[in-house]
């Protein structure tokens, strides 16, 4: 498949129309992403693929106006594996 899309890239890098040739450019800039996608065909369903990635939009939603990286790494496991909550050790009216 790689051989493939490496003649098809240079294919379209021999057009005259820019488009094409800038879609070719990035095509050649992640073929290990793009290759990957035909190794997985049939393993990962796509649909299993969005429903994660909203997930994890989600949780960085919810977790808008705190520190980013430390809120995110302590909300993901928790939105994602559901894992419990914990209760906090105060209540504030």
């Amino acid at each position: 498949m790689g051989k493939f899309l490496d003649e098809g890239m240079e294919r379209l890098m021999l057009s005259r129309l820019e488009t094409q040739k800038k879609v070719a450019s990035t095509i050649r800039t992640h073929p290990p992403l793009i290759l990957n996608w035909f190794r997985s065909r049939g393993e990962v369903l796509s649909g299993a693929v969005e429903g994660l990635g909203n997930q994890v939009k989600l949780a960085t939603s919810q977790a808008f106006g705190f520190p980013k990286s430390h809120v995110t790494k302590l909300a993901l496991p928790h939105n994602l594996g559901n894992l419990p909550v914990p209760t906090p050790p105060h209540n504030f009216c």
